[in-house]
């Protein structure tokens, strides 16, 4: 049997942790038969962002593929559930919507949803389209309980995801390897050995004097790049033209009664604030443009709009939208920051490495230590990952240009800024007959695409006529049975708080709060 492929995670983190959380929960490390020889580089001296605490479904999947127990997961990074992001004046001032984790009703007669709602709105016999997610109306209620696994069931017709201190996330995942054989070692990369033919990645030369050796090289070093970019240069897209936000504030807060299952995002005049329950404290940032308002003007408005006192003080955040040109680019792929950003107002960061994470898992190279990987698997590695971003991006740009705000300088701008060809024809689909293509691959699916649509009022003009065929006092009849289950399924719902308490409650000497704030 040849000796396994020697893979180094340049970086530790949540990405870098996450990766090597994957090889190691689901190959095995340090054994005779092991496919992978892996190790992490990391340095205590070089902090993390960490500040990404909001996840979608897709995260569950994650834990549950490398072999995570729930309960013990959230109870060690504080966690609560989550059920959707709340949209505050987002298209307009005084506007609230839900971008609900799951779908709208239910199918009739084989049509689906969306278009029954849409000649029953026609008729003026539809209730508003959030009455028919079981999502937004537990999350409205504040109410919580796992997903029904009957398939017929209305209440099999939401997902759930978490919010969680990522930096408690990182380190769970750390000891999570570290326990299946992954090797960490502390130092920071001096040099970095090039070979002179091929210009791929040789060595990582350590502080220490150390030279470490590889043939596959991971680059989670975050917004340095420190791999992929100062060595390899592998180029950048910038996408900041369509998502003009580039910096962030992050503070976190005390716990207040308003423990909801899901994250808030408010518009505000230079871009939007976030805020995110955990079970020991509240995660709040603004995300905006420096073109708009000013560092100082955003710090104010942050502290103002806290609902508890700050627990620290801000940290700031510089970034610029866009991707790596290559993810995957010669030895090297890059995973997290350093392969692209997008702001997190669609909980997508951890997604994005999650998603590079179990691709690669699926395209590992079979070569043997030394030989060439073979190219085709970075094109089809690149192709994937491409697609996802950009996926996530018309997403977020149709946020921000779905807008009639006129109160600040931002929302004008992007209303009337130009949009990619993709969407622009994803938004003329949907106007003409509701029709939302549904991707093969990647996020987001027709009901996230619908929520933000109809949340910030593009109506759609036309339906599938297979909606006429449905007898219209059937059709009418139908959408108010789905409407009264869902609402007598939420009744029955336990309070989130109350769940959270009972299935991965921290102890207050470990969390940091009171028994009162759990009630």
């Amino acid at each position: 049997m040849s000796a396994p492929l020697r893979v180094v995670i340049l970086g530790g983190g949540t990405s870098g942790w996450m990766c090597a959380a994957a090889l190691s929960g689901v190959l095995k490390l340090g054994q005779a038969d092991s496919l992978l020889d892996v190790r992490l580089i990391e340095s205590d001296e070089i902090g993390t962002v960490g500040v990404g605490e909001a996840t979608l479904p897709q995260i569950k999947d994650f834990n549950d593929y490398i072999g995570i127990n729930e309960a013990e997961f959230m109870r060690r990074t504080k966690a609560t559930f989550k059920l959707g992001i709340e949209f505050r004046d987002w298209g307009k001032l005084g506007n609230n919507y839900h971008h609900p984790f799951g779908a709208f009703g239910m199918s009739i007669e084989g049509v689906e949803f969306q278009h029954c709602w849409t000649r029953a709105r026609a008729l003026g016999q539809a209730a508003p389209l959030e009455d028919y997610s079981y999502a937004i109306q537990a999350a409205r209620a504040h109410r919580f309980d796992f997903p029904s696994e009957d398939k017929q069931s209305i209440k099999s017709t939401f997902a759930y995801a978490y919010h969680f201190d990522a930096g408690l996330y990182a380190a769970f995942l750390r000891e999570f390897s570290e326990a299946r054989g992954l090797r960490r070692t502390e130092g920071k990369v001096r040099d970095v050995n090039l070979h002179p033919d091929s210009g791929h990645i040789r060595s990582l030369v350590l502080d220490s004097g150390e030279e470490v050796s590889g043939d596959l090289f991971i680059d989670c070093s975050g917004f340095r790049a420190l791999l992929i970019e100062d060595q390899l240069m592998a180029g950048w897209d910038d996408w900041s033209r369509w998502l003009p936000c580039d910096r962030a504030l992050a503070v976190p807060s005390e716990r207040t009664d308003d423990f909801h299952s899901y994250t808030r995002s408010t518009a505000l005049a230079g871009g939007w604030q976030w805020r995110i329950p955990l079970q020991h404290r509240t995660g709040n940032g603004y995300v905006y443009s420096s073109a708009f308002i000013s560092d100082d003007e955003a710090h104010r408005t942050l502290l103002a709009n806290l609902e508890g006192a700050a627990l620290a003080d801000a940290k700031p955040l510089r970034f610029k939208a866009g991707r790596r040109r290559k993810s995957w680019y010669r030895n090297c792929l890059t995973v997290g920051l350093s392969s692209g950003f997008l702001e997190p107002l669609e909980s997508t960061s951890i997604y994005l490495v999650q998603i590079a994470v179990t691709t690669f898992m699926q395209l590992l190279p079979s070569c043997n230590p030394g030989e060439r990987i073979d190219p085709k698997l970075a094109d089809e590695f690149n192709r994937l990952i491409d697609n996802e971003y950009e996926r996530v991006r018309d997403f977020l740009i149709l946020h921000y240009h779905a807008n009639t705000r006129t109160d600040a300088a931002l929302w004008e701008y992007t209303r009337n800024m130009s949009v990619p060809d993709s969407l622009i024809e994803r938004i003329g689909q949907y106007r003409h007959r509701g029709y939302i293509r549904k991707y093969k691959d990647g996020l987001f699916s027709p009901p996230s695409w619908l929520a933000v649509l109809n949340g910030q009022d593009i109506p759609a003009e036309g339906y599938d006529r297979m909606a006429d065929t449905l007898n219209e006092t059937t059709l009418i009849e139908k959408l108010e049975s789905l409407r009264s289950r869902i609402r007598a399924g939420v009744d029955a719902m336990p309070d989130h708080a109350e769940f959270v308490r009972d299935y991965c409650y921290v102890p207050p000497a470990r969390a940091g709060m009171t028994e009162e704030a759990m009630r």
